[in-house]
């Protein structure tokens, strides 16, 4: 589990296919913050949870297979290009952002992207089947980057990101047309779920709500 608060922008330093996915290396700059880092641990790359297969110094390298490449912007991903990254939560660290499990549910892309003087106003449409999942001044994480959703028009939304947030992650690459990993709350879809708003891709059946007028009287609402 994650924070989205990004500790360190690292770069792709080697691509390798194999058997379908992709075994990429990220060098980072921080020491500070992966020191210790070890094989098997849970490592955020621009929001997409993997695991470390190889480290060595101020490098460390993941699997990625068909289902990740099929799901987020790695496969677009080359030689130099830059990454956010976030160690997993440990239970003793500050919740500064919201939680985020790294599984990305859908790829975005930019639409527009304004300067408003203190902040940056970032425009992105997804696919409209997950609108149920994002709601207006709730979180949302971006290629791994914990956000609040400042606006929402149907299957378009914008945040408003600081300086420094914009300086100490990737987003200052971002230009109209680039895509992006979105993760929705995950406490979002656990409510959307239990009151019966469908998964896209989770399910064939229609799931059942167990959450009716009475449920919610016993408990106050």
């Amino acid at each position: 589990m994650f924070t989205g608060i990004v500790k360190d922008v690292g770069r792709i330093s080697g691509i390798t296919p194999r058997n379908g996915g992709l075994r990429l290396r990220v060098q980072y700059a921080n020491q500070a913050d992966f020191t210790g880092l070890s094989i098997d641990e849970s490592v955020s790359v621009n929001g997409v949870c993997q695991t470390v297969v190889a480290l060595g110094e101020g490098w460390f390298e993941v699997d990625s297979v068909e289902e990740t490449l099929s799901k987020t912007t790695f496969g677009s991903l080359r030689q130099g290009s830059r990454v956010n990254l976030e160690r997993a939560l440990r239970p003793m660290d500050r919740l500064g952002g919201h939680f985020v499990l790294g599984h990305v549910d859908c790829p975005a892309t930019v639409d527009d992207l304004r300067e408003l003087g203190s902040s940056r106003e970032i425009w992105f449409s997804f696919q409209g089947e997950f609108g149920p999942f994002i709601v207006s001044a709730g979180s949302i994480t971006i290629d791994g980057v914990s956000l609040t959703v400042a606006r929402l028009e149907g299957a378009r939304f914008a945040v408003a990101v600081i300086p420094y947030t914009v300086a100490h992650t990737t987003l200052d690459l971002l230009r109209k047309g680039s895509m992006v990993n979105l993760e929705f709350d995950i406490l979002g879809k656990y409510v959307a779920r239990q009151i019966g708003t469908h998964v896209p891709e989770a399910r064939k059946d229609p799931p059942v709500s167990l959450i009716d007028e009475s449920w919610l009287r016993e408990r106050g609402f």
